[in-house]
């Protein structure tokens, strides 16, 4: 039986290691998953625009199947929050504070 990845428990302390503080991993974390999210949609958008039909008359709506495949392809992958999770804890994401950061 294949376990859903987003009811897994996450262990906090994996999470809070990079940056010493829970909260702040998890902003880190969520403004990743809005990156993510936010090229997912882009990508979607264009390959669906292909489609896009100039006509507004909802009698002449008609389906495509490659449409519809896309948009299932789109359904069925991870989330968002789930990749930048997974990104985070594997190290992939580093985060740094701009104000603190002295040079000279």
């Amino acid at each position: 039986m294949a376990v859903n990845p987003s009811i897994i428990t996450k262990d906090l302390e994996k999470i809070a290691a990079p940056t010493g503080n829970l909260y702040e991993s998890i902003h880190v974390i969520g403004q990743r998953a809005k990156q993510i999210s936010s090229t997912m949609k882009e990508e979607l958008n264009s390959k669906l625009s292909e489609f896009a039909s100039t006509v507004d008359n909802l009698e002449e709506v008609f389906e495509n199947k490659e449409q519809i495949e896309i948009s299932k392809f789109y359904e069925r992958m991870p989330k968002p929050s789930t990749l930048a999770m997974e990104e985070f804890v594997e190290g992939k994401i580093y985060s740094r504070h701009p104000d603190l950061d002295i040079e000279g």
